[in-house]
């Protein structure tokens, strides 16, 4: 590990300054483009005034074969877009393909000033995030960047798990990290072919009772991974999401596992189809009654000390915090949805 005095150092001469504090931005949902298919990248300018983060993706889901289209496709719709305060991002190809190295010697040069983060898949230890996070200062320092590109860790080996901790501290750049179900389930050798979501069979039966017919409860296959890295993003600092949700087909289940990750601590979701969009949306902006009940108790405790009786409920130091999280949520929410904001009175 870095010492202190050297962790906030740029990793190359004429590379710019780490962030010290982490920019905020609003983040409910990543939206994936496939950048190689000219009628989604005509879809971007409609996206930027609907979407927190438009992501041009160029891993998995892009074949071989159009890799090297949907690179230049991307370096395309950034050039030709203003996107304001919406997060543009790419998801490169992992480390070990043939891809990866092109990947960023050909965009940081050409639409580096406009990138926010990039998203990196199948990380597995803190060593994967120096590497790139040297290679980024090299390229940020030839193109002359005044701002520096953040990296976002997808967590989908059982390795990157065991290494999560390690992986948040590992650099300034780190933006966050998202769970990555599917090749996660793979890595560990889970029996499922879903892409996020729940499974009927991993279940608990209730107790028996002699009555025909025992109940199952369905359980929720990633619930430990989710604490984990929530805990490891928050002691560092960073911002946790869930990842993709497949079933295109099925929007409660997705708005349910959305809604679990949120409850849990994540700030925001992919969105691989645009039914996902406002299914992020609802779920990642806090509720207009949560968050007016949030407002009392900071009016009821302006320093955050003390307790309080508020609609019979008895308010400390603790929901004093709680709520603030919900406010300052709704107030970055506000400032880019001013229907919301009307909601919420802010």
């Amino acid at each position: 590990m870095k010492t202190p005095g050297a962790f906030y150092k740029p990793l190359a001469i004429g590379a710019p300054d780490p962030f010290r504090e982490r920019p905020v931005s609003l983040e409910r949902m990543i939206h994936f483009v496939p950048p190689h298919i000219d009628k989604m990248r005509a879809k971007v300018p409609d996206l930027i005034a609907n979407v927190d983060v438009v992501l041009g993706n160029l891993e998995d889901a892009i074949p071989a074969d159009a890799k090297t289209d949907a690179r230049r496709g991307f370096i395309e719709m950034a050039r030709e877009n203003d996107f304001g305060s919406t997060g543009l991002w790419t998801r490169v190809n992992c480390l070990n393909s043939p891809w990866f190295l092109d990947d960023l010697l050909e965009i940081v040069p050409a639409v580096g000033s406009k990138l926010d983060v990039v998203m990196l898949p199948k990380v597995e230890g803190d060593w994967d995030i120096h590497y790139l996070d040297q290679l980024l200062a090299q390229l940020e320092a030839r193109a002359g960047l005044a701002r520096p590109i953040m990296i976002h860790a997808i967590l989908e080996t059982a390795e990157g798990v065991k290494n999560v901790e390690q992986i948040a501290a590992a650099s300034p750049r780190m933006h966050g990290m998202s769970l990555g179900p599917a090749d996660l389930a793979a890595s560990r050798g889970m029996k499922t072919t879903r892409v996020g979501g729940g499974h009927p069979d991993y279940a608990v039966l209730e107790d028996a009772s002699g009555a025909e017919g025992r109940r199952a409860f369905q359980q929720d296959l990633w619930h430990y991974t989710i604490a984990k890295m929530v805990d490891a993003c928050l002691a560092y600092g960073l911002k946790p999401f869930y990842g993709p949700f497949g079933d295109f087909s099925d929007p409660e289940a997705c708005e349910s596992q959305f809604r679990n990750a949120f409850l849990m601590g994540c700030l925001g979701a992919w969105s691989l189809h645009p039914k996902q969009i406002d299914i992020a949306k609802k779920v990642f902006s806090p509720d207009p009654d949560e968050v007016a009940f949030a407002r009392k108790i900071l009016e009821a405790m302006p320093d955050g000390t003390g307790a309080v009786m508020i609609d019979g409920k008895m308010q400390d130091d603790a929901t004093w915090k709680q709520a603030k999280v919900i406010v300052d949520l709704a107030r970055l929410v506000s400032s880019k949805d001013k229907e919301l904001a009307a909601v919420y009175g802010l």
